[in-house]
């Protein structure tokens, strides 16, 4: 056994704060979490299950969103947020649904929270039968996150069909003010799925587009989902979601305007959602599923965090999870993450918890 792999095996304990239920956490690294807690308690849950969550730093905290129903594709999903104040979540309220009329509801998916350099604060989500129909929406609040504008509709592209924002992973904004959206497609066509990355690009904030990609063929890497981070030469790198057994990558060096050949990085990905980011000291920090297998309900029960100084070269520094339990059933996994930086330095990172909840955890970069 390696020295790396003997410390994640080493170091575990269970974390309880503010009288929050939590569980495991295996650690290379204990003092690099500040905290660890569900948004609401299990026995406390506004919807049977949840799924997709995104967070975001306002002025007086941090806001969360997730979609919520019955289950994925049921038609009462809708877009669920809890504010977290003074250190302590709020009860959550939907924020918006999918009804198209009194008749005809459409389940919601994959909200994305931003906060841009001016301007209010956003909320893209999609709504539609399937990922395969699904068109964006885009929501706004100038009190961050109390109340929301009336939904509207992103629009229409030659390229790709129906304009959906960030697919799953909070945009980049560029120091000229434009905001590059990392988004993608899951296109039906004669019976066949193909996965293709492209990037939405808007420079007014939402009310008009432009469209780079997509950048893959669907063939050599069904790709999807992707996180975009910076390098201090301008370059731009891509993670991806595939269902090659691999997370998958591009590089830019012009801005986003154009994008390298997709290839394979050394990271294992069961076909599951990860994300990344760009911390303030240039570290590039990324939450995965570490199993590169992609068949079978057991794949997304173990979610770890990894650093990288170039982008090539990854190192596990923390285990979120690891639940090897035999028996498991296809609800219960630790899931599509997201990360941010907040002002002070801290990384928020959230969850889904066995589809039934959404775990929060709090930590502390320094301590790499």
């Amino acid at each position: 056994m390696t020295s790396s792999l003997f410390f994640m095996v080493l170091f575990s304990y269970v974390l309880c704060m503010n009288g929050q239920q939590s569980s495991e956490l295996s650690l290379v690294n204990k003092d690099l979490v500040v905290k660890s807690e569900f948004i609401y308690l299990l026995d406390d849950r506004p919807t049977p299950q949840c799924h997709a969550s995104t967070i975001v730093e306002v002025e007086d905290g941090i806001l969360a969103a997730w979609f919520g129903g019955t289950h994925e594709r049921h038609n009462d999903v809708g877009i669920w947020i809890s504010r977290n104040l003074n250190g302590k979540w709020s009860k959550p309220v939907e924020v918006v649904n999918g009804f198209q009329n009194d008749l005809l509801r459409y389940p919601c998916w994959n909200p994305v929270l931003f906060k841009p350099l001016k301007g209010p604060l956003m909320l893209f989500y999609k709504v539609g039968p399937s990922p395969s129909e699904w068109w964006g929406m885009l929501s706004t609040s100038d009190d961050n996150g109390v109340t929301w504008s009336n939904p509207a509709k992103l629009g229409e592209n030659d390229k790709v069909g129906d304009l959906i924002g960030p697919v799953k992973n909070k945009p980049l904004q560029l120091n000229d003010g434009t905001i590059i959206c990392p988004s993608s497609t899951e296109l039906l066509k004669n019976g066949e799925t193909k996965w293709r990355v492209h990037f939405e690009f808007t420079r007014d904030y939402g009310k008009s587009w432009n469209v780079v990609g997509p950048i893959n063929d669907g063939v050599e890497f069904d790709a999807i989902q992707p996180s975009i981070l910076t390098y201090d030469d301008g370059r731009m790198q891509a993670l991806c979601r595939t269902r090659q057994g691999v997370i998958a990558q591009s590089w830019s060096e012009d801005r986003g305007k154009t994008w390298s050949k997709m290839t394979a990085t050394n990271l294992p990905n069961p076909n599951a959602g990860t994300d990344a980011i760009t911390l303030q000291n240039g570290l590039q920090m990324l939450v995965y599923n570490p199993d590169g297998r992609t068949r079978g309900p057991a794949r997304r029960n173990q979610l770890n965090v990894a650093v990288s100084r170039d982008g090539i070269n990854w190192k596990d520094v923390l285990i979120l999870e690891n639940d090897n339990q035999p028996g498991q059933d296809a609800n219960t996994e630790y899931s599509y993450p997201t990360i941010i930086q907040g002002r002070n330095g801290l990384v928020h990172i959230t969850y889904t918890y066995h589809r039934k909840t959404v775990k929060y955890v709090l930590l502390d970069p320094s301590e790499l």
